[in-house]
């Protein structure tokens, strides 16, 4: 099999690419970990720079990690700011689309600019072996002079240790599990965590006419409404379009100093408000800190006894597959904007705060995956003519 035909393209509605256990040990002189939004914008650049590049992809089919959020889920921001580079989100400018459009949308996206996405391969080691990167991966190395992990730090759901000893008749799903109400028994519901995660699905389930709990402390909301129409346009593009891509990023003082606080708390939540939970009826509790016979206690040293829990508490960076001491006391990556210091060749795409506020989301991962594709260029130019200063030098007569 050639290496044209081991990275040929993705087609209309399968996962067409071949494991990459079936396919030979090709070099490139890029690999993209990663095909979401972060992965195909790096793609996209890559595509328009001659470079061999190929995208790995863990699950069946490009999308599928907005696949399997729960059922009711939109986006939490309009159409508009949905759109990657070259290809703008096919809806009104003002719509929310389902999470199965934006993982519908993506799919299309690669297929469009014939993308070398391969689905289904999932990567379990990365080191180096010489001066090249080694990519495991059901079963063989693939290998780069040049890795991109382009994916967010969201990883493996985040559950703290003391749930294991809550009484075993209490349902427990995290958010990344949760798909409906009817994963629920009947009773009451305590969801920990009040991002937008929390918040969405605290409405979802009162409208039921549960007892719903919500624990954690308030992460804050932007102060208007991004579907009415001073959100739709004013305050929203000023926000989104504005604040989060040019005043809050690493370059400037106010985005140094607010960059700490959103990595720990989050982002603020957009669509739901602190009023619509009140009118829904959801309940506010302090954070959960442990578990007292069997039930979760409570902050302020109260017990709650509920029938169900749902583990809004975020997610691990799950990086562990990666082989170099890159990483802080948080297991996040040490990096400048996505690029590796310590580790020439490695580079980042997808995470949060990544260069701005809006790196993490749909709309900033086109300018990042741009920046760190230019950077890489840069990287590989200077390697290149170092490598041949090298060799001038080691040519000279002595």
């Amino acid at each position: 099999m050639s290496l044209n035909e081991a990275t040929h393209f993705i087609e209309e509605g399968t996962a067409s690419m071949q494991l990459a256990r079936r396919l030979p040990q090709p070099a490139f002189d890029v690999i993209v970990i990663g095909g979401g939004q972060a992965g195909l914008s790096v793609g996209y650049h890559l595509a328009h720079t001659g470079v061999r590049f190929v995208i790995l992809e863990a699950n069946a089919r490009i999308g599928d990690s907005w696949r399997k959020r729960w059922d009711s889920l939109r986006l939490f921001t309009p159409a508009k700011f949905n759109g990657l580079d070259g290809m703008p989100f096919p809806a009104p400018r003002n719509y929310f689309p389902t999470k199965d459009e934006m993982a519908d949308y993506l799919e299309a996206y690669a297929r469009h600019f014939q993308l070398p996405v391969r689905t289904g391969v999932r990567v379990q080691r990365l080191f180096k072996r010489g001066m090249r990167y080694i990519v495991a991966a059901d079963g063989v190395e693939l290998e780069a002079a040049q890795v991109i992990v382009a994916m967010a730090k969201y990883q493996h759901p985040k559950i703290p240790a003391f749930a294991a000893s809550l009484a075993s008749d209490i349902v427990q799903l995290h958010s990344m599990d949760y798909r409906n109400p009817s994963q629920l028994q009947p009773g009451s519901v305590l969801l920990v965590g009040d991002g937008n995660s929390g918040a969405d699905i605290a409405l979802e389930l009162a409208r039921t006419g549960r007892e719903i709990w919500l624990a954690g402390g308030d992460s804050g909301e932007i102060p208007f409404r991004p579907e009415r129409f001073w959100g739709r346009n004013l305050l929203g593009p000023l926000l989104l379009g504005f604040v989060f891509r040019h005043v809050l990023t690493v370059k400037t003082p106010i985005g140094r100093k607010a960059r700490p606080a959103i990595l720990a708390k989050g982002a603020p939540r957009i669509r739901v408000k602190s009023r619509d939970l009140v009118a829904a009826g959801v309940r506010r509790v302090p954070r959960v800190i442990g578990v007292r016979s069997g039930q979760l206690l409570l902050d302020d040293a109260r017990r709650l006894d509920v029938r169900n829990i749902i583990w809004c508490s975020g997610f691990q960076p799950g990086f562990d597959w990666i082989d170099f001491p890159i990483f802080d006391a948080t297991d996040s990556p040490r990096h400048d904007c996505g690029v590796v210091p310590e580790q020439p060749g490695l580079y980042f795409v997808g995470l949060p705060f990544q260069y701005s506020m809006s790196s993490g989301m749909i709309q900033g991962v086109g300018r990042d995956a741009k920046r760190i594709v230019a950077a890489m260029l840069v990287a590989r130019k200077y390697s290149y003519l170092s490598a041949a200063g090298a060799r001038t030098l080691l040519s000279r007569p002595r």
